[in-house]
Formats: C-alpha cells, structure tokens, sequence
C-alpha cells in the first residue's frame, strides 16, 4: 500500500530558546489514505480529580440506577454533558477504615485512595501505601509522550513531618504513588508548571527578567511556527492558532500575577506564580491540565481540588467554617447546605475544564470523547469518616467504551479497585491486581 500524501509526524514540536511546545493532533498528522485514518486511534487520556472531606451523598449520586436518572444537584453545572457522565455507587476502600482508635482518618483514607493499600502510620521517612492506578497507566502511557504524568494541587502541600494521628504529611499531600515507598509531590505553581509543558531550562530570576520586558515564551518558537504553518492547510492553520491563543492567555495570566506580587511590598520569598483568588487559582491549573492534555504532552493526570484536612473557608458562598469543621455537620440541615455549596462549588471549578475538553477537537471527535476523568472523594460520609460508598463519577467517552448517561450501583462494598482495573484496562494497561481488588467491574 502506497501513502500519497506525507503525513506530520504525531510528535512534532516547535522549537526556540528555552521552549520546546508539544502540538495538538492536526489533520497533517494523520496518513491520507481512508483506511489508514480509520485504523489510526485517538490518545487515550486519563484523570483523578479530588475533592477532600467527603460529599453531601445525598446531592451528589442519582437517586435511580440505569439510565433513568436526573441530575443531581451537585452536578448541575455539568447538565449539559449528561451524555458523558456515568456514575458509579456501592464502592469502598476498606483500607481506610480503623485498626485502632480510629487515629488519622483522614491521612488513612487520602493515603489509599489510588491504591487500596492501607498507609503505615508513621511520621518519619519509613511511609508507605502502595502504587496508585494513576502510576501503573503512567507506566505504559508515559512511553509515549514528554510526560509520563502530571501531578497538580491547589493547597501549599509539603511531604514530610506529622500531619495528623501519627501520620506523616505525604499521605494527605498527594494522591499519587509511584511505588509503594515513592510518593509523587504535587505542584501548586502554574509557573512551574508551564515550564514543565513548554520551557526548557532557565531559572526564576531569568522568568522574572522576561516578565519585565513583556516577553512571551511564544516569540521564541515564531520562526519555527511560521515554517510549520505554510506547509498546513487552513483547518491546522486554525487548530494551531485556538491553541497558542489558549497558551499565551495562560502565560499572560501568569505573568499578571507574577508582576502583582513582586510589586508588592507585602510580598515574600514565596512562589510568585500563585494567584490569591482561589477560583483564579484553580481555573489557572485546569488550563494548565487541558493544555497538556490537548498537545498530548501527558496521557495521565491527578489534581487535588484541595487536601484532607482542609481549612479553607468559603466566605464568599456564606460558609465562614472551616470545610474540615463544617464538613462534621452532624446532619444538621443548615450545616449540610453549607457543605453542599462547597460540593457545588468545586463541581463548577471542575466544570470549567470540562467544557473545554468537550468543545476541543481531538481527531474524530473531542478531547472529552477520548478522555476519562474520575472526580470523587475519599470519603462517602465525611461526617463519620467512613470509605465506603465512596462519591465516583467518570466524564468522558473514553474512545467509544464509557456509554455514559448512566448510574451503576455495583454490589455494596464492592473494592473501588476493580474499577481502577476496569479503567486501566480500557486504556490498553493489563495488570491482575491493584490493592484489595477481586477483579474488574461489570456494567462500566
């Protein structure tokens, strides 16, 4: 069989000083011949994204099974994608639950989540879990792009000393663990993270000299760009154009909040990057997740809305508690309304990236229609701490083998494993076992 037409290599970069930018699929990217596009399979993306202290269950899963199902008020900002929306019920990770006075419920639920493997209670360098499904998909996916996974958060998170109970910090602090004794750090710094998807080198005080020129990393690659461009048609003219745009308003915000706080005298030796509005904060990094997703700069994804444990107060949706406090609400209907809120509250934040993914043309079809991204939480009942029942829902197509618009109601107690294994599989990674699991999950 002979190809007529010269296709773009899939892994194709523009290249300048101190950048390297992975592209998003173009046409050019694909060989001509009919039979050969069909044969050639979207990307595969994968994605955790948790929300701490439990949910309010009873506004988060459906109150029917199949398909027969209305949305759930949490959910609501995600109405318009029902379609790719599958929830699944009756899950645990019982390598939460207590052994003893019931001492670092939280460190015990958050450090066995990805893994149902319980956390050693300890607090000094000897901590381990176990590898997290994120990990064991990074491993196969990994080999194919720049990064074999991203981890994000949006709380100053840090991995060493006591947290709570007896348990050392690392098991709040990250969702993801290469090994059983490797927990991966997350990054909380959108600067830092955009140099891990574009930059190659360079240090702060360089960023911070660029930041006063105006200078966008973007001029470094336009010679290399200009070049690409005359040999693409004008669809990939197009794709290319939405996607520098969308990484240059990234940069820019960046570079907003970095000028901001080094004009401040109030401004510290911390990271500049930061922004100080939370929403601002978080919607800056689900950019960031969606850009890397679109270029294919990574295939597998974890991102900590916030951690156990988390002080935060929500003053602006009238909750001055603390979410850890008002999240042991004692089924007090006014304190259940609040917990709600935040529920509804990081739903729309989430939202934001969904959207985007779903309105992002990926091939034959959406970034959203080649993705699946589980968002939950640790807990079921965060008033009682409890692992069981556990708050799961998947977004996305997952390249034709998630149906979506549906609820699974698995036997209760069923290992939340077995569907880290369900998943795993539908990404090409086979593996017996992960944790408690007995095996995969029928009807996902």
């Amino acid at each position: 069989m002979i190809v007529t037409r010269m296709s773009l290599p899939r892994r194709t970069f523009l290249r300048g000083v101190g950048a390297t930018m992975a592209l998003p699929l173009l046409d050019a990217m694909v060989p001509a011949l009919s039979a050969l596009r069909a044969a050639a399979q979207p990307a595969p993306r994968l994605g955790f994204v948790y929300v701490p202290n439990g949910v309010i269950l009873s506004q988060f899963l459906p109150k029917t099974e199949g398909t027969a199902w209305e949305v759930p008020r949490i959910f609501k900002p995600l109405a318009a994608y029902q379609d790719k929306l599958t929830f699944v019920s009756g899950l645990a990770n019982v390598a939460g639950d207590p052994l003893d006075a019931s001492s670092g419920p939280h460190s015990r639920v958050s450090g066995c989540w990805l893994s149902g493997m319980r956390a050693r209670r300890t607090e000094g360098a000897d901590i381990q879990a176990g590898t997290t499904i994120d990990q064991y998909a990074a491993r196969e996916l990994g080999k194919q792009t720049p990064l074999a996974s991203l981890e994000l958060a949006l709380e100053p998170n840090f991995m060493v000393g006591n947290c709570e109970g007896g348990y050392s910090c690392a098991y709040i602090n990250t969702l993801s663990w290469r090994t059983p004794t490797m927990p991966l750090p997350m990054e909380t710094n959108p600067r830092a993270v955009f140099e891990r998807l574009f930059g190659e080198g360079g240090d702060g005080r360089a960023r911070l000299g660029q930041l006063k020129v105006d200078r966008s990393l973007l001029d470094s690659v336009s010679e290399d760009l200009a070049r690409l461009k005359r040999s693409l048609g004008v669809a990939d003219q197009r794709t290319i154009t939405d996607y520098l745009d969308a990484v240059r308003d990234v940069e820019h915000r960046i570079q907003q909040t970095e000028s901001r706080a080094s004009a401040s005298p109030q401004h510290g030796d911390g990271p500049l990057g930061i922004p100080d509005v939370f929403e601002d904060h978080a919607r800056l990094m689900f950019d960031l997740l969606f850009l890397a997703y679109q270029s294919d700069t990574t295939r597998v994804a974890t991102f900590q809305v916030a951690r156990e444990l988390s002080l935060r107060s929500y003053t602006q949706l009238g909750v001055s508690e603390a979410h850890h406090d008002i999240s042991h609400h004692g089924n007090r209907p006014e304190a259940v309304e609040k917990c709600t809120r935040i529920n509804e509250f990081h739903m729309g934040l989430f939202a934001h990236f969904i959207e985007k993914m779903a309105t992002t043309q990926d091939g034959d079809g959406t970034l959203l229609d080649h993705a699946m991204i589980l968002y939950g939480a640790s807990m079921g009942d965060g008033n009682l701490h409890s692992p069981h029942n556990l708050p799961i829902a998947l977004l996305g197509g997952g390249r034709g083998q998630l149906k979506g618009n549906r609820h699974v109601k698995a036997t209760f107690d069923t290992p939340f494993m077995n569907l880290g294994l369900t998943l795993l599989e539908k990404v090409g990674v086979e593996i017996e076992r992960i944790g408690d699991s007995t095996g995969r999950l029928a009807g996902v």
